[in-house]
């Protein structure tokens, strides 16, 4: 009976990731792409439905309120091979405060080699090199209002840099997650990147430019700045269900959940998973990333985690693997320590 709720509650909400659904999907229209990033080879492993399973250190990305659950201090390093030889990595702790719930610190990084410049007189390079990345730091907060419900936030300043020219903003991170009757279930909500529009600026898009050429004796080098324009963070709103089918039957565990996506820059879409766990030592992941969207390359993740105790501690060794369609498969490794 509970298996049919589970499933019937993940219909509806995979329905939901479909209602409104246009044709023109907005893609490209957001800037600060790295802020959809999966952070985690646990949860990437699990194809991203991890908004109702966020109850470590990672929740200050998926659900900042997942955090409240925290009974001890966690950190965590995340390395990610990602696409077109870019590195992705990601850190954080978090730190239960006695009456005050929890603090955590997190910083995001997307970084690659020195590019050689090239221009329409040297297309095949003038021998100059520069540098591009972006990167986020975020302060969280979580906390438990009741024995069920929890809330969170986290508050990020975000900066991308090319060459000369940067743009910088802030963003906010808003979830909640409670707990029913029905077996454990969870239930999770958040609403990610809300925040600031983005420009560029800087002495890259300095110039000079002759604002009457067609009369002679003018000034033809007077400086003037190129407008870049500005625009908006990847806001993403998600949902989503989890629930233990096993709850520690003969000592394992079977986790399975689903989450539907609502993004500002692309159409609806669902994220399945599951996590087998056998005497907290060893776990198994599976999962499909952005089913029912139309043009997306991301499918199926798997993962695998490993789970030692010493000196008291938790320490978790983790690995998951994407298919990414055409574009270079993903690698992410993962190492968290529970103190």
């Amino acid at each position: 009976m509970k298996m049919k709720i589970f499933f019937l509650v993940c219909f509806f909400l995979a329905l939901s990731g479909r209602l409104d659904a246009q044709n023109v999907t907005k893609v490209g229209t957001t800037v600060m792409g790295f802020l959809k990033i999966d952070v985690g080879a646990r949860a990437m492993g699990m194809g991203g439905a991890y908004v109702a399973n966020s109850e470590d250190v990672t929740g200050m990305f998926w659900n900042p309120a997942g955090i409240a659950r925290l009974k001890n201090s966690e950190a965590i390093f995340s390395h990610t091979n990602w696409i077109a030889d870019v590195d992705f990595d990601y850190a954080g702790i978090a730190i239960p405060l006695p009456r005050i719930g929890i603090i955590g610190l997190n910083a995001t990084f997307l970084t690659m080699d020195p590019m050689e410049r090239t221009t329409t007189i040297y297309p095949e390079g003038t021998g100059e090199t520069f540098d591009a990345g972006q990167y986020a730091f975020g302060i969280a907060y979580g906390r438990e209002l009741t024995d069920r419900f929890s809330i969170g936030f986290n508050v990020k300043y975000i900066n991308e840099t090319i060459r000369n020219c940067s743009a910088s903003g802030f963003s906010m991170d808003l979830g909640t997650l409670f707990t029913t009757n029905f077996n454990g279930m969870k239930i999770g909500m958040s609403i990610s990147n809300y925040g600031t529009k983005m420009r560029m600026a800087g002495r890259e898009l300095l110039v000079q430019h002759d604002i009457d050429a067609a009369n002679p004796g003018n000034n033809e080098n007077l400086n003037a700045q190129l407008d870049t324009g500005s625009f908006d963070l990847p806001l993403l709103f998600r949902v989503g269900v989890s629930m233990d089918m096993l709850k520690g039957y003969g000592n394992s565990n079977l986790i399975l959940s689903v989450d539907a996506l609502h993004p500002n820059d692309d159409v609806e879409y669902v994220n399945i998973g599951g996590e087998y766990v056998y005497n907290k030592l060893v776990a198994l992941r599976a999962g499909y990333k952005s089913l029912f969207a139309e043009r997306s390359e991301e499918g199926l993740s798997m993962g695998a985690g490993f789970i030692a105790h010493p000196i008291g501690m938790r320490l978790t060794v983790d690995y998951a693997y994407r298919n990414f369609g055409v574009l270079k498969d993903i690698n992410m490794f993962t190492l968290g320590l529970a103190f």
